[in-house]
């Protein structure tokens, strides 16, 4: 019975793009070393980077970045949106730990 619990989390973690081994404070360690420049320490955005580049940044806590699936952080960290290029410091499975952390500054 265990084991069938076990499993049915991972499935439903897995089917939600979420990996199991997905670790927030490695995601943090990348964030802090690849994103925080512009997106500030604790996810709200760096206000002097936004008017530099003309943009509007949502603050990754927010209910807006929030609810993007896990397929959609990924693809925007991998290839970039707007003016945002592709963070080529975050590959692999640290893209899956930043996804955690970003999720952990959820308002």
């Amino acid at each position: 019975m265990k084991k069938l619990i076990g499993t049915a989390i991972i499935a439903l973690l897995a089917g939600a793009g979420i990996s199991a081994a997905a670790d927030a404070k490695a995601g943090q360690a990348a964030y802090d070393k690849s994103c925080k420049s512009c997106h500030g320490a604790d996810g709200t955005a760096n206000a002097a980077m936004a008017k530099m580049f003309k943009v509007e940044m949502k603050g990754l806590g927010s209910a807006e970045v929030q609810t993007l699936s896990t397929a959609e952080l990924k693809k925007i960290i991998t290839e970039g949106k707007g003016k945002m290029k592709a963070s080529t410091g975050v590959t692999g499975p640290a893209v899956d730990d930043v996804i955690a952390h970003v999720r952990s500054l959820k308002k």
